[in-house]
C-alpha cells in the first residue's frame, strides 16, 4: 500500500543502485570465500543461516541491543495517540509502539516491512521534547518505514557486519591460535581476512553515503506530512545539544545502531569523520527544513518550534 509521505525518487534511485552494488559485492565475496576455503556448502549455509537471521529479526536484535520494550496504549497513551494521529495522516500501517528506558534522548525505526515495523523512542527522549517535537521526531522515524529504506539498510549492513565478524574471529584466532597452522594455511588464512577487510571497507562507505541520504530524505517528508519544519527542527536542535552532554561511555554501547538513530549517538559534531558519518550534520539538515519552512510561508527559527 502506497502511503502519503511524499515520495522520493532520488532516495529509491540510490536504494537500488546501493543494493545492486552490494549485491555484486556479495557475489565476489562469497564466491572468494568457497576458492578460498573449498567448500562452497559451509559457505553457503552459514553465510545463508546468517542473513535470514538478519533480515527476519534484526527488530528484535535492535530492541534487545537498546533495551527497548512493546508498550501498550494503557501504559503510554499519548504517544500511541501521536503515532495513530500521524499513521492516518499518512495511511500506513501502524507500527508496533516500543520504549527504552534510556536517558540518552532518541528514536529508531526497524523491521524488514511497514507491516512488521517497530517504532521506538526513549524515555529521555519522551522527557525532553514539546508535543509538536515529538510529532515530528515520530513522522520522521515512520518515513523511513513507508519509504523502506530500514528493510533497505538492514539488508545492506548484513554484508559489512559478516565481513566484520570475520575480520575479528581471524584476529582473535591469530591471536590464540596462530602456532598450530602450516604455512599453506596461514596463506589462505591471511586471504580470507584480506578478502574480508576490503569488502567491509567498501560495503562500509556504501552504507554511509546511503544512510546520510535516507535522514535527510526523512527531514523532508516529515517536514511536509507535519506541515511544521520548525518543530522538527527544534526537535534535532535540542536532542543534538543534549547528547552532547551526555558522557561518551554512556554512548559507546549505542553508538553501533547510529545507523538507525533519529541523531547519532557521537555526543560531538563530525569534523573529517563526517564523510564516514551515518547522518548529515546538524547544520545541513536545519538548513533544509528551513528551505521547507519558507517553501510552506512558515514564519519558523532553527531550533524553535513554531
Amino acid at each position: 500500500m502506497q502511503s502519503r509521505f511524499r515520495s522520493d525518487r532520488r532516495l529509491t534511485v540510490r536504494m537500488t543502485v546501493t543494493l545492486f552494488l552490494l549485491g555484486l559485492l556479495y557475489v565476489g565475496f562469497v564466491a572468494a570465500l568457497i576458492v578460498l576455503l573449498k567448500s562452497w556448502l559451509l559457505v553457503v549455509v552459514l553465510v545463508g543461516a546468517m542473513f535470514v537471521a538478519q533480515f527476519w529479526f534484526s527488530d528484535r536484535i535492535a530492541m534487545f541491543a537498546m533495551r527497548g520494550r512493546v508498550v501498550e496504549r494503557e501504559e503510554y497513551p499519548e504517544l500511541h495517540a501521536v503515532v495513530d494521529r500521524l499513521c492516518a495522516i499518512a495511511d500506513m500501517p501502524k507500527p508496533v509502539v516500543a520504549v527504552s528506558e534510556m536517558d540518552m534522548p532518541n528514536a529508531f525505526a526497524t523491521g524488514r516491512n511497514p507491516d512488521h515495523a517497530v517504532v521506538c523512542v526513549t524515555t529521555g527522549l519522551l522527557r525532553r521534547l514539546e508535543p509538536a517535537e515529538l510529532e515530528g521526531v515520530l513522522a520522521h522515524e515512520l518515513s523511513h518505514v513507508a519509504h523502506k529504506d530500514v528493510a533497505v539498510i538492514t539488508v545492506a549492513s548484513f554484508l559489512g557486519v559478516i565481513a566484520g565478524l570475520i575480520v575479528r574471529f581471524a584476529f582473535y584466532s591469530q591471536i590464540f591460535g596462530g602456532g598450530r597452522r602450516d604455512q599453506n594455511t596461514a596463506a589462505v588464512f591471511a586471504a580470507v581476512i584480506g578478502v574480508s577487510a576490503a569488502v567491509y571497507a567498501i560495503s562500509f562507505l556504501l552504507i554511509r553515503a546511503l544512510s546520510r541520504y535516507r535522514e535527510l530524505a526523512a527531514d523532508r517528508a516529515a517536514a511536509h506530512l507535519t506541515g511544521r519544519p520548525s518543530a522538527l527542527a527544534s526537535a534535532l536542535t535540542k536532542v543534538s545539544g543534549e547528547i552532547a552532554r551526555i558522557p561518551t561511555k554512556d554512548l559507546r554501547t549505542a553508538q553501533a545502531f547510529n545507523a538507525f538513530y533519529f541523531t547519532p549517538a557521537t555526543g560531538k559534531e563530525p569534523g573529517i569523520e563526517r564523510f564516514f558519518s551515518t547522518h548529515p550534520s546538524l547544520e545541513q539538515r536545519l538548513e533544509q527544513l528551513g528551505r521547507i519552512s519558507a517553501e510552506l510561508g512558515e514564519a519558523a527559527t532553527p531550533g524553535k518550534a513554531g
